[in-house]
């Protein structure tokens, strides 16, 4: 007997990880950094653990969730706010011109 999950795109797998998305969200914020986001752990595991995978079960990717390296992830937040914080002042600079 299949089950099913319900899950037909991105936005639906994301709904469904939520909740694990959301527990560690929480623990990051109170290890180091006051403004992750649900996103930022989904966008990173989809860049660095999921983007090549498939067959992932759902259970595969709520360990990959709740077991991230946390010193990893705080490298990939700081190298993303670096490379965004570039992208605005280049912007701005264009616009200026």
């Amino acid at each position: 007997m299949e089950i099913d999950l319900g899950i037909n795109n991105k936005v639906d797998l994301y709904k469904r990880l939520l909740p694990a998305l959301r527990c560690k969200t929480r623990e990051l914020e109170k290890l180091f950094y006051k403004n992750v986001r649900n996103e930022d752990i989904w966008n990173y595991l989809l860049k660095s653990k999921w983007g090549n995978v498939t067959g992932l079960s759902l259970s595969e990717m709520v360990d990959d969730i709740l077991n991230l390296d946390n010193n990893d992830f705080k490298e990939y937040m700081y190298s993303s706010n670096k490379k965004d914080n570039i992208k605005e002042a280049v912007g701005d600079e264009i616009e200026l011109l």
